[in-house]
């Protein structure tokens, strides 16, 4: 039996034409109790929870000290110097130039203070590249990796 009528949950309303009762509660239960296109709703308190025990999951690698990691170096290398270094280190890039082999001195003088070491006779001339301190830690594993 087709019975018209305006029905609403929440603030959602829907207008029933033509659906039976099961029909209509098939339907209704098949869009959820908030109607179509509704997510529900995770409380705060669990996501926080989640987060945390999955930042918990993995042990934190302490900074590097002597010899550098050469896999971390790569993903260094390639998160932060790519955009102006070719990602092949031996071949110069848009702005810098090869980097391959470049000693400990010269990449801590150039990352960290955005200067040379004494007496060193640069590549190039540009002096685009901003220090980078926050990258200190890093400087034995891009050593490692630029051999």
């Amino acid at each position: 039996m087709a019975e018209e009528g305006r029905y609403s949950i929440g603030s959602r309303a829907w207008t029933r034409t033509g659906l039976s009762g099961s029909a209509w509660g098939r339907c209704a239960r098949s869009r959820g109790a908030l109607g179509r296109g509704s997510r529900p709703r995770i409380p705060p308190l669990a996501l926080a929870l989640v987060l945390t025990l999955g930042a918990c999951g993995e042990e934190s690698k302490p900074p590097s000290t002597g010899d550098g990691d050469s896999s971390r170096g790569k993903q260094i290398y390639l998160a932060q110097c790519v955009a102006c270094h070719n990602p092949d280190p031996s071949k110069a890039g848009p702005l810098g130039p090869p980097v391959k082999g470049s000693s400990r001195e010269l990449l801590e003088a150039r990352i960290v203070r955005g200067t040379y070491p004494p007496g060193y006779k640069p590549k190039s001339a540009s002096a685009v590249m901003q220090p980078m301190p926050h990258l200190a830690s890093a400087i034995p594993d891009l050593e490692a990796f630029l051999k």
